[in-house]
């Protein structure tokens, strides 16, 4: 096991400042962010693609990553330009296209930044003062990366996570799973449970994982999302820097349907590694002739998927962005549900038009297939799909 919250080789991402460097020689620019669209969020995303397959052989957290997307103020999405006021530097739109593109360039550092957005946008509407105005300066800085932690572990895993009370205040104790970003996180919004350890709607607990912390890294073996540390993890009395909200604050709206749709702007980002991996395999596999029926008709599948994707998510920034307040629960629903199964055709379109090379020599087209399969599994939507669709032949069956 790893003792604490951090890889023990891994460094701050303070070095941002001293190591990142846009593709001019310069320092990219952390204060003006750097959105989609400019060669300097194309340096970014270079950065970050270019150690995917090594991270992906050698499974270790994304420092160097995380230290390029600090840089270019990418971290801050979610935080107020002015701290005492609400808002966000990014719109949603502009933030979940930075969510797919990055997610893109690497499934596993999409992973753990989409979860470091979940936990800056509850700590700017949750967290008391001076605790708020504290932690989200740090995360403008570049100094913190937060997670959101919620897997209950299954039986023989250990007992699930919980409040203690102790002289110096509240202590997390037990276990929580699928806790990504484990190795190299400061802070986690941690659903857990109450003080007398009773199920329940869980509280959020925001924890410095500073101390108090183990990391069981022989936990997680999964063929896909490799370098994203999603282990498990025993909490020994780490510190509860505050419980925000209200038991079953996960859940609240409209964040938690936010918390979905970035879940599927992160989806999006490894099928379209995936689908230009396999448009570039069909590319040069034709040799300068004419591609055939079967590989073209497998090519514009892929694109329709791929622009059922973006228009979905372009349907749900507008809808985020004109009403920040209400609820997309039930849409959030529907796009995953059309989110994933695009995902899924572009995949299995890929697979059958490209064949077993790709999937042979450990392309990129393995490693999205692999980083996709094994995300998917980790959300099931029927439970959700089923509560939509009975409500609806209820309130049909009674005429309302």
């Amino acid at each position: 096991m790893v003792t604490g919250g951090r890889d023990p080789e891994g460094q701050s991402v303070r070095m941002a400042r001293e190591e990142t460097r846009a593709a001019n020689g310069k320092p990219v620019q952390q204060a003006g962010r750097i959105l989609p669209g400019s060669a300097a969020f194309d340096a970014v995303l270079a950065q970050i693609s270019e150690g995917a397959a090594s991270r992906d052989n050698e499974p270790a957290f994304p420092h160097r990553p995380f230290r390029v997307l600090a840089e270019a103020g990418l971290l801050a999405l979610p935080v107020p330009d002015l701290m005492e006021a609400g808002g966000r530097r990014a719109s949603f739109g502009e933030e979940w296209r930075v969510l797919r593109a990055v997610a893109g360039a690497d499934g596993s550092v999409g992973r753990i930044f989409d979860g470091h957005l979940n936990g800056v946008e509850r700590v700017a509407v949750l967290a008391p003062e001076p605790l708020r105005t504290r932690e989200l300066e740090a995360v403008a800085a570049g100094d913190l990366l937060l997670g959101v932690w919620g897997a209950d572990p299954i039986p023989g895993e250990g007992t699930p996570a919980r409040l203690v009370e102790t002289r110096n205040g509240l202590v997390l104790e037990g276990v929580k799973t699928f806790c990504s970003g484990s190795t190299g996180l400061h802070r986690a919004l941690v659903a857990v449970r109450g003080t007398d350890g009773a199920p329940g709607p869980p509280h959020l607990a925001y924890a410095d994982l500073s101390e108090g912390v183990e990391v069981d890294r022989a936990w997680f073996q999964g063929a896909g999302m490799r370098s994203s540390e999603s282990h498990r993890v025993v909490f020994e009395g780490a510190p509860v820097l505050a419980v925000l909200g209200e038991p079953g604050e996960l859940i609240r709206e409209p964040y938690f349907s936010r918390d979905a749709i970035r879940t599927a702007a992160s989806w999006a980002g490894i099928s379209d590694l995936a689908a230009d991996a396999a448009l570039d395999t069909l590319a040069a596999k034709s040799n300068s002739s004419e591609p055939d029926d079967i590989v073209s008709v497998a090519a514009g599948r892929i694109l329709t998927a791929r622009g059922t994707i973006d228009r979905w998510l372009d349907h749900a920034s507008r809808e985020a962005e004109a009403n920040p307040e209400n609820s997309l629960a039930d849409f959030a629903v529907q796009l995953r549900v059309a989110v994933a199964g695009a995902c899924r055709e572009i995949l299995d379109e890929a697979s059958r038009a490209c064949g077993s090379h790709p999937f042979a020599v450990a392309g990129p087209l393995d490693r999205a297939r692999r980083d996709l399969q094994l995300f998917l599994l980790q959300h099931r939507l029927e439970p959700a799909l089923a509560r939509a669709g009975r409500r609806t032949i209820i309130e049909r069956d009674l005429g309302t």
